[in-house]
């Protein structure tokens, strides 16, 4: 057995750090799948299993434990940032404003409440920028924070009493969150189901989105006119997939003409629907291009669902791969990461998207080839463009930002950059052949497990700092100035949010979450609220909240710090 205890004895071999970063993974992971009050914490739980193993004796190589944790948070944040990025961009336009504004409050008191313990207490500021840091659970203003702290006195002594503070607020942040959502769901009485469809039909109240409706053309004005040039014409964005003619079904070519009196099956936008009406005719029931004939002829028109997965028609606009003329089909609508829209001559198609193609069955096995439909294309990884975005984001981190008065420039850091580009690439990608596709299964395996890394290495890291702090005296008190950090504006802003924002349960559950930054409750928030709408709206306001976190501790340690005098 001598083999089995230098597994566990040689510190800084390959295999000792395998096997505690596996044991912590899966007893952490175990644990949170066991159902507590009807809620299991998931992943959450990593984090006090490392903490407990590290005070143990099986503790970690700094510097190992220092990577894997940033590998970790960076692969987290990056498919966190692919899979709500779609969304994003219409999430913040149509409630980013006020979900940030309500951010604001929370940061603004966690600055308030800072202030008071360092003008009412003999707390140094050092130690309680370290317990804000951790009470937010925001690793990097923490980092950041020293990185000032040490340039202004020359040494890191300081810096290591503010990590200290910072170890022993860290457990009660993410508690203290917790809590928080558990109040606000029994304080208000929160019926999780019933706020769920509130958000969803707040979204599609928000959201246009595509329907079919049949039109006969009763306006002499298009009598005469080709398909192609009725769609030119009205002022509205619209596809027409078929057209039936005294009974007769036939696909809506775009050199066709158009007789008053035509039945057309128009793809738009439920918010155009009523103009066009009013510029095309009457409406009429779909059910005549809906219902197929018993003895529907090989013919006879209809629609297939079909995936992207060849190059050759990638990034390219429809109108340069003239599909009606190759494969006798049109494409009437796209649905790329859960949002649909109607194709025009300027959309591109993207590796991943669901088309509706229209044709009859011939030319439609002849267009699915053409498009790939691949199941297994799908579930291929595109490792490649998947570290391309990891690299820009770090690049991007790393850059500095001067703020004036603050000698040490504030960075994004290795959460934040890889954020905003795995944002911007699901979003904007495909117009640089830059693949964003990544499955469902597989976004969700690389989240947990670099969640899973994060939290392991975090508990890793500060459990014999936590502890000893807990046994001095000074690290229960600590605690408690963090839990009180944590809750006091983070209930503020609960109840302004319900009372005053008209909040959704879910809605409340991403903005508390982002604005701690709050990693490794974000799997607990989105359990307990059942709603992805809880990711979308962290993301809405995380951008923000990390450059916010960081600039705050730079900025009082700048301000009020006073240098010791020699």
């Amino acid at each position: 057995m001598h083999w089995l205890t230098q597994l566990f004895t040689q510190h800084e071999s390959v295999a000792y750090t395998a096997v505690i970063y596996a044991l912590t993974i899966f007893s952490g992971a175990a644990l949170g799948r066991l159902r507590i009050f009807g809620i299991t914490f998931g992943v959450t739980l990593v984090l006090f299993t490392g903490i407990i193993i590290s005070d143990l004796g099986f503790t970690i190589n700094e510097h190992i434990a220092h990577f894997v944790k940033e590998f970790g948070l960076i692969l987290f944040v990056y498919t966190i940032g692919l899979q709500v990025g779609p969304g994003f961009f219409a999430s913040f336009q149509k409630e980013g404003l006020k979900l940030n504004a309500l951010m604001l409050i929370v940061i603004l008191f966690d600055i308030l409440i800072v202030l008071a313990f360092f003008r009412f207490t003999n707390n140094d500021l050092p130690t309680l920028v370290g317990i804000m840091q951790g009470a937010v659970t925001n690793t990097p203003g923490l980092g950041a924070a020293q990185q000032t702290l040490t340039n202004l006195i020359g040494d890191g002594t300081l810096a290591v009493q503010m990590a200290a503070g910072y170890a022993a607020a860290y457990p009660g942040g993410v508690m203290g969150l917790i809590a928080t959502i558990f109040l606000v769901k029994y304080g208000f009485r929160i019926n999780v189901a019933a706020e769920k469809r509130l958000t969803l039909r707040r979204l599609r109240a928000g959201t246009a989105s595509v329907t079919r409706i049949a039109l006969q053309v009763d306006n002499p004005m298009l009598a005469g006119k080709t398909v192609a040039a009725v769609r030119q014409i009205l002022p509205t964005s619209f596809a027409i997939s078929r057209l039936s003619r005294d009974g007769e079904i036939t696909l809506a070519e775009e050199n066709k003409r158009i007789q008053q009196g035509d039945i057309l099956l128009i793809i738009a936008r439920d918010d155009e629907t009523e103009r066009l009406m009013t510029l095309i005719g009457s409406q009429v029931s779909t059910s005549i291009f809906s219902d197929k004939p018993r003895t529907a002829s090989p013919a006879y028109i209809n629609a297939m669902r079909v995936n992207i997965t060849q190059s050759a028609v990638c990034n390219k606009k429809l109108s340069s791969l003239n599909i009606h003329e190759r494969f006798g089909v049109n494409i009437t609508r796209v649905r790329r990461a859960g949002i649909e829209f109607v194709a025009d001559r300027n959309t591109r198609l993207q590796f991943g998207d669901s088309i509706t193609l229209i044709g009859d069955d011939a030319h439609l096995k002849h267009a699915v080839a053409a498009f790939g439909n691949s199941k297994r294309d799908l579930q291929i990884p595109h490792i490649a463009e998947l570290f391309l975005g990891i690299t820009l984001g770090i690049i991007l981190g790393a850059i500095p930002i001067p703020i004036p008065g603050v000698p040490v420039p504030v960075k994004l850091g290795l959460a934040g950059g890889p954020l905003i580009i795995a944002i911007l690439i699901s979003r904007y990608g495909g117009r640089f052949s830059v693949t964003h596709y990544v499955s469902q299964s597989a976004n969700l395996m690389v989240r947990e497990l670099g969640l899973a890394l994060f939290l392991a290495s975090v508990g890793l890291s500060v459990g014999p700092a936590f502890f000893a702090a807990l046994k001095d005296g000074d690290g229960l008190y600590w605690m408690a100035l963090g839990i009180i950090i944590t809750t006091v504006p983070l209930i503020i802003t609960a109840i302004v949010a319900r009372l005053w924002g008209k909040l959704t349960f879910p809605e409340i559950c991403g903005l508390l979450t982002g604005s701690h930054t709050g990693a490794p409750v974000l799997p607990f928030a989105t359990e307990i609220s059942q709603s992805d709408q809880t990711a979308l709206k962290y993301t809405a306001v995380y951008p923000l909240t990390t450059f916010l976190r960081i600039m705050v501790g730079q900025v009082l340690i700048v301000l009020l710090y006073q240098v010791p005098v020699a």
